[in-house]
């Protein structure tokens, strides 16, 4: 076990006081650096001096993703251009990218909260972590990369794709640690098993895996599949990246949030205002520590839970638990709010199908019309002799629609599709195809 004893095992009393200051010093640098935050606060009535206490926070105005794209490239950059050292982007599907910026200070501050993060998953200086997720504007690959060096891990920076040379590798450099989305790990185990070998049998022990949600049952089969211990990570590029939170291996019971770094609030993202500890509802992050892009009271658009009980493992941080689902990915179907994961949490219990699936939606007349496309799995599929008209696919069918109406409440079409025909990932899974709007959301 691996602690940074002073900041994760920390009292409640030590923690807010160190939290309070270092909020103080951050909404001084917004006020004084970004005109934008600038201009908010004055139209709030609210000063930096203002902040006396964490309760104070609920003081400052909401900061928004359209925020960050009315200010494109620069504009919430709270240091001079010859400050920043490093950019990251997100991929801009939706319209412009929102950059954020990186001093050197946030850097070495962003790989220790790395390595915590490696290290509560089980990663040990001296073993090997090899690293698929994307490298690039994208913050995944560099943010695991920096800091599995620093925790003293010889890193693979593999990145996505290339799914035999992943193999490859993981043979012959035999890693402890893997890292990337749980549906492409998910698919290099599957390719494994199509070469004859068995991804149980390689070296494999702890995986990090996130950047996309993942259901308990998604964790299930890739433990199974791997014999690792699979724990979720969190993060997003508007707040610094991945390592905001994460679980540990050794309870999988909740994601520790690096709260000498964040401060996290859940609040009804309709009436704005806070839930209690437990419920549902969306989180806001405001950073502690970051000198180039410092965010106040960002509104995530993720829908999740905090615990403050402490954890079996010691660490005292604040937990979240898994991602529900974010707020635009959000499905109504017949007037009932269903999240993809929640289907996928069901789906994975049908022994007969693959762990793959898309939702489409589409426009039928006037009417939304949503169609779940599943793939049976091999031995199935050769017990129906190969043909998707048989008698035995038509009642999976039917076993699959009525799982999803008593758990989900919603009923859906269902389309079975013989095995390898949804489309595998090499990064982020595309889980629900829009054809209303012509476009795919992630």
């Amino acid at each position: 076990m691996i602690f940074n004893v002073e900041m994760e095992t920390m009292n409640t009393r030590q923690k807010e006081h160190l939290q309070l200051a270092r909020l103080q010093k951050t909404t001084k640098s917004t006020y004084e650096n970004v005109p934008f935050y600038k201009n908010k606060f004055d139209s709030h009535s609210v000063k930096p001096e203002d902040i006396q206490s964490l309760d104070d926070l609920r003081k400052l105005p909401f900061t928004v993703k359209q925020d960050l794209r009315d200010h494109y490239p620069f504009g919430l950059f709270a240091v001079p251009q010859n400050e920043v050292i490093r950019l990251h982007a997100s991929s801009g599907t939706s319209g412009k990218p929102t950059v954020v910026g990186y001093s050197r200070n946030d850097i070495d501050v962003w790989s220790e909260i790395i390595s915590r993060s490696i290290a509560a998953a089980g990663g040990e200086p001296g073993k090997v972590l090899h690293n698929a997720y994307g490298y690039g504007l994208f913050t995944g690959g560099l943010g695991l990369h920096y800091g599995s060096e620093k925790l003293g891990m010889t890193t693979v920076p593999i990145s996505g794709g290339n799914t035999t040379r992943q193999i490859l590798l993981i043979d012959d450099f035999k890693p402890q640690v893997i890292c990337g989305t749980p549906s492409y790990v998910l698919n290099i185990a599957e390719t494994m098993e199509k070469m004859g070998k068995d991804p149980a049998a390689t070296s494999l022990q702890y995986g990090i895996f996130g950047a996309e949600p993942w259901s308990e049952e998604m964790r299930q089969t890739l433990e199974t599949k791997l014999g690792i211990k699979a724990v979720d990570i969190y993060g997003l590029s508007e707040v610094m990246g991945p390592g905001v939170s994460i679980e540990c291996h050794e309870a999988q019971d909740g994601l520790h949030i690096a709260d000498d770094h964040f401060i996290v609030e859940v609040i009804n993202p309709k009436t704005n205002e806070h839930v209690p500890d437990g419920e549902y509802g969306e989180l806001v992050f405001t950073s502690l520590t970051k000198e180039a892009f410092p965010i106040i009271r960002y509104r995530t658009g993720d829908i999740a839970a905090i615990n403050r009980s402490k954890c079996q493992c010691g660490r005292t941080s604040v937990r979240m638990c898994r991602v529900k689902g974010r707020i635009d990915d959000m499905m109504i179907i017949r007037g009932v709010n269903v999240f993809p994961s929640e289907i996928e949490n069901y789906l994975l219990q049908v022994s007969e199908i693959m762990p793959h699936y898309q939702i489409q939606l589409q426009k039928k007349g006037t009417l939304d019309h949503v169609e779940l496309h599943v793939e049976v799995n091999e031995e199935y599929f050769k017990q129906c002799e190969d043909n998707l008209e048989h008698a035995n696919i038509m009642v999976l069918t039917e076993k699959i629609k009525h799982i999803i109406k008593s758990n989900c409440l919603v009923t859906i079409n269902v389309r079975i599709f013989a095995p390898d025909s949804i489309p595998r990932s090499e990064g982020k899974a595309i889980r629900v195809v829009d054809l209303r709007k012509e476009t795919v959301m992630q």
